[in-house]
């Protein structure tokens, strides 16, 4: 069942979540796997980062039908030098290969002060300050670079043709009694996803966000899903380049992961390589502690009006304000959750059940 609506929808957060993990157990995933997916999905969401959210669940239940993504998956150590250690995913769900590479990093890290985690071929990690939030929570600073070789979508700087993927970047650093800062961004002036959501909103994306097929500048979101496809710009020209190839050359290729190399199939693939240190065990713990909220305050004193916000901040107002009020989201994607729902034989009560209210117009 698809409702005819026309406008932005409200989404129950604590409802989508359980629909979400409904739609995965009904896809072959066991009750871990599937609340680690809706969970990592939701948060996306309520952090304002939509093209993470739930929107991706029908690319999901398309790619586990045709075995792209691999439900049941483990998490696989294929090399263990303690402080360093290289994970297997086999395109396992990223949700849970990145929670427990993580997990063992952070272990490791409390033990040695540091540790080098390299997680390769993983389907979709998500939103990739999720495992820099996992790490701030267990006091430990973290860096993130990441690759995304299932399509080449970023034109290099000074090309007009695809040869990158969005390739994100992310950095966590804890504060005791706050929330911590996280560094979190594609290195492509948008997320692939962004641009996806503002094409079913029907809304344009900013100047210098894309090039149509024929290499000219272009607002149109639409553009990155014509055929031919148009392609997405590097955020910073050579700077957003030179990190995108940066974390292809760390994530996928130092790793023996997979890398852009123009035969990449359908599979939303991940590798990432991630440090994980401990500033307790580095000796340096309340000297660190200090210094951030020190140089937080001087940041924030660059406009006396509360204009300037750390990295973090602006996620963690909107997560604040869609707990309370509801997650939006447009028309296109809800149907086509229901329709995902429907191709695994859940009710369409159950999954209309999230709905909250029509939000205004979309």
């Amino acid at each position: 069942m698809t409702l005819a609506l026309e406008r932005t929808l409200l989404l129950d957060p604590r409802l989508i979540e359980g629909t979400v993990a409904a739609i995965c157990r009904a896809a072959g995933s066991g009750e871990r796997e599937a609340a680690l997916i809706a969970e990592n999905l939701v948060e996306a969401d309520l952090r304002g980062h939509g093209s993470h959210g739930v929107g991706m669940i029908p690319a999901y239940i398309a790619a586990a039908r045709e075995e792209r993504l691999v439900l049941g998956q483990e998490l696989r150590v294929i090399r263990d030098g303690d402080a360093f250690v290289l994970c297997e995913a086999g395109r396992g769900a990223g949700q849970v290969m990145a929670r427990d590479a993580l997990a063992l990093a952070v272990e490791r890290a409390r033990r040695h002060g540091s540790c080098v985690i390299g997680l390769r071929d993983s389907f979709h990690v998500g939103r990739i300050g999720h495992w820099a939030e996992q790490c701030a929570a267990a006091g430990l600073v973290s860096v993130h670079f990441v690759n995304v070789p299932n399509a080449a979508v970023v034109a290099p700087f000074g090309g007009t043709q695809a040869r990158l993927g969005t390739n994100p970047f992310a950095a966590g650093f804890p504060r005791p009694g706050s929330d911590p800062v996280i560094v979190d961004f594609a290195t492509s002036r948008w997320a692939f996803g962004k641009v996806r959501v503002a094409w079913h909103q029907g809304e344009a994306v900013p100047p210098g966000t894309l090039l149509d097929a024929d290499g000219r500048p272009t607002t149109d979101p639409a553009t990155l899903f014509a055929t031919p496809p148009g392609v997405l710009l590097p955020f910073g020209e050579h700077k957003g380049f030179g990190l995108a190839l940066a974390c292809e050359l760390l994530a996928g290729a130092l790793l023996g992961g997979r890398t852009q190399d123009g035969t990449a199939g359908g599979a939303i693939l991940n590798s990432m390589l991630s440090l994980v240190l401990s500033p307790e065990v580095l000796g340096t713990g309340p000297a660190f502690a200090a210094s951030l909220e020190a140089l937080a305050e001087w940041v924030r004193s660059a406009d006396e009006g509360g204009r300037v916000r750390l990295p973090g901040e602006p996620e963690g107002a909107t997560r604040a304000r869609r707990l309370r009020d509801g997650i939006p989201i447009d028309p296109v994607t809800w149907a086509e959750i229901q329709a995902a729902a429907d191709s695994v034989g859940l009710e369409a009560g159950q999954v209309d059940a999230a709905l909250v209210r029509p939000a205004g117009r979309g």
